[in-house]
């Protein structure tokens, strides 16, 4: 059983972004006129980066949304594979400058130590969440839910009531901090970006394969909760 996926396939990225920035905005704006603000979660990775350009000159009410992150690698946010410099890089510029902030890192303590108060930020800080956007990795592997990573079952699991959950990918650098599938899965609007063939092959396996932990997109893909929106150039 699944929920809807609503497939959007794009000729370039320009094209995608153009269409993706509109529709994130719409999302922000109409979430700020029904309870006056907004909260946003986003990807790290090079896929967004475009996407983040065009986003943050649109005319919204920025000073209303608050940016969160999907994972975070557990670094120091000055460190270049932060993805909080990431997105206040190239998200929190021009007029999204006035949106807040809220990362996952915590300085002097370690993800695992970090665990629980990552999570109660999520939840006082970013819950409900209005927009979250997902990428995906060549490996399958989204936010930073690895593929047969020791604590995916944690991670998957729908009555697990924490946001967030420390993991130690197998072949990438640096310990994690993600959200929670139960914690993605409450977004009012959930998107999947991805670029290129390789991507695409990756996508198309995953919604084939039952095995949601050897192909953590999965857990997303096959779920009854939420419509998930994909683009795709």
């Amino acid at each position: 059983m699944s929920g809807n996926i609503n497939f959007h396939s794009f000729e370039n990225r320009d094209s995608l972004v153009e269409v993706l920035s509109k529709n994130i905005a719409k999302n922000l704006q109409n979430s700020i006129e029904e309870r006056g603000t907004a909260s946003l979660i986003v990807s790290g990775g090079s896929t967004p980066k475009p996407l983040f350009e065009k986003l943050r000159k649109i005319d919204i009410k920025w000073e209303k949304v608050t940016v969160g992150l999907c994972d975070e690698r557990w670094v120091k946010s000055d460190h270049e594979d932060s993805n909080e410099l990431f997105v206040k890089t190239y998200l929190l510029q021009d007029r999204a400058e006035k949106a807040k902030f809220v990362g996952l890192f915590i300085d002097g303590k370690s993800a695992e130590e970090a665990q629980n108060e990552c999570s109660m930020i999520v939840k006082e800080k970013l819950l409900p969440i209005d927009v979250l956007i997902l990428g995906m990795g060549a490996d399958a592997h989204t936010a930073s839910l690895f593929p047969n990573n020791p604590r995916l079952k944690e991670g998957f699991d729908l009555e697990n009531e924490k946001c967030c959950i420390s993991i130690k990918p197998e072949r990438a650098p640096h310990m994690r901090m993600s959200l929670t599938r139960s914690a993605i899965l409450s977004a009012k609007h959930l998107y999947l970006h991805f670029e290129g063939e390789k991507k695409l092959a990756v996508y198309q396996k995953a919604l084939k394969t039952v095995d949601i932990y050897s192909m953590p997109i999965g857990s997303i893909l096959h779920q009854d909760k939420k419509d998930l929106e994909v683009y795709y150039a």
